[in-house]
């Protein structure tokens, strides 16, 4: 039995539909991460699952039981939302408990399972303040705290992590990646932040315009992307995409540039047809014996401290390569880049799915 099955949710708003259909079941102990850009219909999703809004067709299934009739307080869920919704007025320690307050659980075990969650999260000391006395850090661990106090079946988090800097987010992933590693429930995570997704999910569902685009590992999305659009979303820099063309078994990408078409595709590719080849900007190498390569203008050159950020125009094309940090390149410079066979990912040009 799953822990969690969405099967076949819509939502419509009058002639509008945010959600075509979503098909999703998660084994108990997953943290799936629903990645898109803003309005592709991921928060409206969460909601669903939630309780907080209504399914147009479809089902949730929570343990095997549907919950679209059962009231939020019900489901067995918990939610972190991206405001926290703290209570002002209220100490910490209420803030965690005031959910078994309102259940009348007994104030002996409701003061256990506060300081069991504290002390889980290291905010033992913060028990006795009000969230104004807080950093965005803490007021942040005090809300996921309110939700693990519940022990739910599911965890929902709706962006949690979106209005801290960018130092606090990255220990506030390692503290919900180390969370989940203790408490192996099931955790639904929504953001448009890829790194985010890459880091903390075991199942990434990449969504646009109400459809999952490709649900899988991270590893199978970043390294086996089903679209063009899951190419572009998930990476940092994105994959460098090249038109092309294939002809007698080389892929010209113009200004004289060609690749060999890798033996895996000669059987699936006529000439003449229109495609994208994608390549990772760290697959892109200055060994010469590395692979086939290719000879680009550099344009652009950036430090950013671990590696040195290049582009290079190829013709009218352009591509980033991620480099050694050490690296002695300057613009104008004419560079030849070497790619391995196995890195090279082509795509249709027209329905922008992978050719496999």
């Amino acid at each position: 039995m799953s822990a969690l099955d969405i099967i076949g949710v819509r939502k419509t708003y009058g002639e509008i539909e945010t959600l075509k259909g979503i098909d999703i079941a998660l084994e108990s102990g997953e943290f799936l991460v629903l990645l898109g850009s803003s309005g592709c219909g991921k928060s409206t999703l969460l909601n669903i699952i939630a309780g907080l809004a209504e399914a147009s067709g479809g089902d949730v299934r929570i343990g095997g039981r549907s919950v679209l009739a059962a009231h939020p307080k019900d489901r067995d869920i918990a939610m972190v939302f991206q405001s926290y919704a703290l209570y002002p007025n209220l100490s910490v320690h209420r803030n965690i408990g005031f959910g078994l307050e309102m259940r009348k659980v007994p104030a002996a075990e409701r003061d256990r399972a506060v300081r069991e969650v504290a002390k889980l999260l290291q905010i033992e000391a913060l028990l006795d303040r009000k969230p104004s006395q807080l950093s965005g850090g803490q007021r942040q661990r005090v809300a996921i705290g309110r939700a693990l106090v519940r022990k739910p079946q599911v965890f929902l988090f709706d962006e949690p992590l979106s209005n801290l800097d960018a130092k606090l987010r990255m220990e506030m992933r390692t503290e919900l990646k180390r969370l989940h590693q203790m408490l192996k429930t099931t955790m639904v995570y929504v953001t448009h932040d890829q790194i985010e997704a890459m880091t903390l999910a075991t199942r990434i569902a990449v969504m646009r315009d109400g459809r999952i685009e490709q649900l899988g590992t991270p590893e199978e999305i970043y390294n086996r992307p089903a679209t063009l659009y899951v190419a572009t979303f998930v990476g940092a820099p994105p994959m460098n995409l090249l038109d092309t063309v294939a002809d007698g078994g080389r892929l010209v990408l113009g200004d004289n540039a060609a690749l060999p078409l890798p033996q895996a595709w000669k059987d699936r590719v006529r000439d003449g047809r229109r495609l994208v080849l994608g390549i990772r900007p760290e697959a892109l190498q200055l060994d010469a014996a590395a692979g086939p390569a290719i000879s680009a203008t550099v344009e652009v050159v950036e430090l950013t401290g671990p590696e040195l950020v290049v582009s290079a125009s190829i013709g009218r094309q352009r591509i980033m390569a991620c480099l050694p940090p050490r690296s002695r390149i300057a613009a104008g410079q004419r560079l030849t880049f070497a790619v391995e066979e196995d890195a090279m990912h082509l795509f249709d040009a027209e329905s922008g799915l992978r050719i496999a």
